[in-house]
């Protein structure tokens, strides 16, 4: 009995140690995951988006039942291919994450970095991305900050495809599903010692294209007062109406066994609903086709639409919100989606048009569109990505850094520079970066790729990198200072050069790069990328 009591009072000290804050009636328990920061993890900000809820915008939960929540660890990452190993997945999976500087008082009143993970909007996790040295590096420079990150809903269940979502209002959910987070930090964030209006969004590929798509809708402003897009914008996929993607969306729901016999009726939704969740993951990892499949944004122009029209019409109109915002790319962003097959002119004209059909203007234009990007973008190696390594072809036909080229400025370069140009002429402060640091024991064929400046803006370069070491501390800087003044150049931690604004009149990016770290003027590839921004509406974007 008294062996009992001893236990018993050993875990009550244990859990009255552990970081705790109140969120309404309930008590929160965290960890500390390093001398500095503390961890509050596997947080609901949305109901359990399942059975009747599924396929519907999130229903937003700001309060906990119980008087006690175990918040040590992540929830549950959303339904997904098997790519991260991640230990458990399921529909249920609509978590919160916030990591602190340990001991922040009530009132401190610290701004927030808020991630939104990539993953094609098929794959992603928010336990992948570990804040704990990012908000370790703001309290070393005097410039605390608190990091939260947040899971979304992927594949068929975040981005429903076909007229049938459409109709029922069941388009862009991941979407809703970030949106909603960020009202959650609204209400509860203070609980937690940070600023509602201090918000800063960020997130990389998918996550970025997130934010842009975010940024398209000028009631951001109420949720954010910055951003940060790392390797994607708003425009960076082409987008669509829903009933393009018709077929993908029968697909799915044919590897859904109960709701097989409804996949081609229009109506699917009920059956859907009704279906348990293994039977909707066996669906998706049936469709498990990887960053190729278009689940992804689509274009809404139903009522509360996130994404009403292409953001070339949106920005021509006015019609984003004006946040400043940090925006870049890595040096060889196209190298991971090029083809390593040999192509021909008429190899890549086809796959261009395909890519691009229905026209949004005349087929005429867009045809004329993607003869002109053959001629901007010829077969040579010596012009193509990876970019700085001349006539090495690394054992692929030539037709790869063509590829690549062309690939990357028309997903990333060309949308990136648009959105700077954009906020430039709205009198919107802006910043460009240009990351080109090499990757040490990286595949040469892909050069400094798209993904590669995840862990040096995390504080976590690799081991095996001296020259990464010095980078990642400036990146983390940067990124800290502009989340707590809304510039780059506070002065503050390790010395670095000034990141000058974007403007029209100075259109310049920061080179990132170890040893190498300058300011340098966005003109490269300034032809094709200008020809790209013009044509973008033909281009679905």
């Amino acid at each position: 009995m008294r062996r009992a009591l001893y236990s018993l009072l050993a875990l009550i000290t244990v859990v009255e140690a552990l970081p705790q804050v109140k969120l309404g009636k309930t008590t929160v328990v965290g960890q500390d995951v390093s001398e500095k920061v503390e961890f509050f993890g596997g947080i609901p900000f949305a109901e359990p988006p399942v059975g009747e809820l599924r396929l519907k915008a999130p229903v937003l939960k700001t309060r906990l039942p119980g008087t006690t929540f175990n918040a040590t660890s992540y929830g549950s990452a959303c339904i997904q291919p098997d790519i991260y190993a991640l230990p458990i997945v399921s529909e249920d999976c609509l978590f919160i994450n916030v990591h602190r500087p340990t001991g922040t008082a009530l009132t401190a009143k610290l701004p927030i970095l808020f991630w939104i993970y990539g993953g094609g909007f098929f794959v992603g996790s928010s336990s992948i991305y570990d804040g704990k040295d990012l908000v370790a590096r703001s309290v070393e420079r005097g410039t605390p900050i608190i990091y939260v990150n947040i899971n979304y809903r992927l594949g068929p269940l975040g981005f429903p495809q076909g007229q049938e979502a459409h109709d029922k209002g069941a388009l862009n959910l991941g979407i809703l599903d970030q949106t909603a987070a960020l009202e959650w930090v609204q209400a509860n964030i203070h609980a937690f010692g940070g600023d509602k209006n201090k918000v800063t969004i960020f997130g990389e590929s998918a996550g970025a294209m997130s934010v842009g798509v975010l940024c398209l809708n000028p009631r951001l402003e109420s949720l954010a007062r910055a951003a940060i897009l790392e390797s994607g914008s708003s425009n960076g996929p082409a987008m669509y109406p829903a009933a393009k993607n018709e077929d993908v969306w029968k697909g799915f729901v044919e590897k859904v066994s109960p709701c097989a016999s409804v996949a081609s009726s229009g109506k699917t939704f009920d059956c859907l609903k009704k279906a348990s969740t293994e039977e909707i993951a066996a669906g998706v990892l049936a469709n498990a086709q990887g960053l190729s499949h278009p689940w992804a944004p689509m274009l809404d122009t139903g009522r509360g639409s996130v994404y009403p029209d292409y953001a070339s019409r949106l920005y021509a109109k006015g019609h984003f919100a004006r946040l400043p915002f940090i925006a870049g790319t890595n040096r060889d962003e196209g190298t991971a989606f090029a083809s390593q097959a040999p192509l021909s002119d008429q190899d890549i004209k086809d796959m261009l048009v395909l890519q691009h059909l229905p026209a949004v203007t005349t087929p005429l234009e867009l045809n004329n569109t993607v003869d002109k990007l053959l001629e901007l973008y010829p077969d040579d190696p010596a012009l193509g990505s990876p970019y700085g390594t001349g006539t090495e072809l690394f054992g692929l036909p030539s037709s790869y850094k063509r590829h690549a080229s062309l690939m990357g400025d028309l997903a990333f370069f060309a949308p990136r520079r648009q959105w700077n140009q954009v906020a430039a002429q709205a009198g919107v402060k802006s910043y460009a970066y240009h990351f080109t640091h090499p990757q040490p024991g990286g595949r040469p064929e892909r050069g400094v790729n798209h993904g590669s400046e995840i862990p040096y803006v995390y504080a976590q370069p690799p081991v095996t990198d001296s020259a990464g070491q010095g980078i990642s501390t400036i990146m983390a800087d940067y990124w800290i200072s502009f989340t707590v003044s809304l510039n780059p150049n506070d002065g503050k931690g390790v010395k670095r050069p000034e990141w000058p604004q974007y403007t029209t009149k100075n259109q310049v990016a920061m080179q990132l790069e170890g040893g190498n770290t300058t300011a340098v003027k966005d003109d490269f590839r300034k032809e094709q990328i200008a020809y790209l921004i013009e044509k973008s509406l033909v281009l679905r974007r």
